[in-house]
């Protein structure tokens, strides 16, 4: 009798195990549904790109992007939208760069495509003039030493590595020289650096991005060279090493200003106090319209509670839209995202977020415990039907990343990243160049994770 009730505890929890999968995928195919049909979020990045544009944090731009956000998740019917204060840098890039090649004894002078690197002192009007230094890394500078880098323009010439099929590994592995290299530079007397654009592709746009200065070290002008052109100077140094080059900026930082997270809910029907945050930054370069960087993840993040919404989806937890200041200069919204958080005693059971594109959706990464990624990685069969099959340990997302010193898993959401890094911190990242099925498509598979985290926690 034993074994016959044994077996029948087996069976039907087997039965039950089976019919929740089936409720689990008519569920996400409903979202996806939603998402295709009646998604709003293409709409949304319109006019976000459109009407407000550029987003540099402390613009007026950034000001109006704040409330954009509030009033759309207010129209929405969001049960709760708030604003979380937070003072962030307020860095302005003043009139066009200049960039010239000057004494090229092939060429005569040329002018070539530069921007000035965020948060980069200016040079003025008097410019910064020098022979150039080409090195591929701090190891290389550090061997020349201070002899024969005083006085002189450091050009960081290290590629993205091509070979890595994942363009955010190429990425991390060229973008210290953009970070660090103009402090490492001047430790040696250099009077200005040059740094080969972070792009996988070889064209005539320069990709800004930010730089951090050390303490005690001079604070030297800063600029990224298309790769096009960083091609030709260093092939041009190859022969000429009395070359000259010749930039101009009028960048420099102003006093810190006030902004805001902006933050939207649904509270939770049955476990109101356990927190699932979704969200992008809403700050962007100057450069362009942010469309990729991060206009996407910003709607996205919104959608997600919309189609929850338009589902009439009543959540067992709370899910939380966060809309994240000043990621790219200095990443104060989210860490005083956290610390509020930390203040509150808020408990989040995850948190994810979307800032690498609005590109086909892949996949997710997870940072958190081996039980909390055994689960996340159990629902990949869930996603198989939509191409969506890269599931995988470790991920997350600058903004959150300060949640992890709460032992908040992070969840990064994975699209397709072969072509971001054309249009990274650049001049061409704009609406026109968001596809906007692949836009609805990642709106859509992030709103099933967040479901899936809802129903059955990490």
């Amino acid at each position: 009798m034993k074994y016959l009730l044994s077996f029948l505890l087996v069976a039907v929890t087997a039965f039950s195990s089976l019919a929740q999968t089936d409720q689990d995928e008519i569920q996400i195919r409903k979202i996806f549904d939603e998402a295709l049909e009646k998604g709003e979020s293409y709409e949304m990045l319109r006019h976000l790109t459109k009407n407000i544009g550029g987003r540099l944090s402390g613009s007026p731009q950034a000001a109006a992007a704040v409330e954009w956000s509030r009033q759309q998740m207010i129209a929405y019917g969001f049960d709760t939208v708030y604003l979380q204060p937070v003072m962030v840098p307020h860095w302005v890039r003043g009139k066009k760069e200049v960039g010239r090649i000057v004494n090229s004894k092939k060429l005569g002078a040329v002018n070539v495509n530069v921007v000035a690197l965020g948060n980069s002192v200016g040079s003025g009007a008097a410019g910064v003039l020098g022979n150039i230094i080409e090195v591929q890394d701090f190891q290389e500078l550090a061997k020349l030493g201070k002899a024969q880098i005083q006085g002189k323009i450091v050009f960081f010439n290290r590629p993205m590595d091509a070979k890595l099929m994942d363009t955010f590994s190429a990425y991390s592995g060229a973008s210290n020289q953009r970070g660090a290299g103009p402090s490492e530079a001047a430790k040696y007397g250099a009077i200005g650096v040059l740094v080969r654009s972070l792009s996988s592709f070889s064209d005539d746009v320069p990709h800004t991005g930010g730089t951090r200065y050390g303490l005690n070290i001079p604070k030297i002008p800063a600029v990224a060279i298309s790769t096009n052109d960083a091609d030709m100077l260093s092939g041009l140094l190859k022969d000429d090493t009395d070359l000259k080059f010749y930039f101009e900026t009028h960048c420099e930082m102003l006093p810190d200003v006030l902004s805001y997270n902006v933050v939207g809910e649904i509270r939770g029907s049955e476990k109101p106090e356990e927190i699932i945050a979704v969200g992008g930054h809403l700050d962007s370069w100057d450069l362009a319209e942010g469309a990729h960087d991060d206009g996407a993840g910003c709607v996205q993040s919104i959608e997600v509670l919309r189609i929850m919404k338009a589902m009439n989806y009543q959540p067992k937890r709370t899910i939380r839209a966060v809309m994240f200041m000043n990621e790219e200069n200095g990443l104060m919204g989210g860490r005083k995202y956290a610390a509020i958080a930390a203040e509150k005693n808020e408990h989040h059971i995850a948190a994810m977020e979307s800032d690498r594109g609005g590109f086909l959706p892949i996949g997710f990464g997870i940072s958190g415990t081996k039980a909390q990624q055994d689960k996340l990685l159990s629902w990949k069969p869930l996603f198989e039907p939509y191409n969506i099959h890269q599931f995988k340990r470790g991920g997350g997302g600058a903004d959150i990343s300060p949640l992890r010193t709460q032992d908040v898993p992070t969840i990064g959401y994975l699209p397709d990243s072969q072509r971001y890094f054309k249009y990274h911190h650049t001049g061409i990242d704009n609406f026109e160049v968001v596809n906007q099925r692949e836009l609805e498509l990642g709106a859509a598979a992030m709103a099933s994770i967040i479901y899936l985290i809802d129903q059955y926690g990490l």
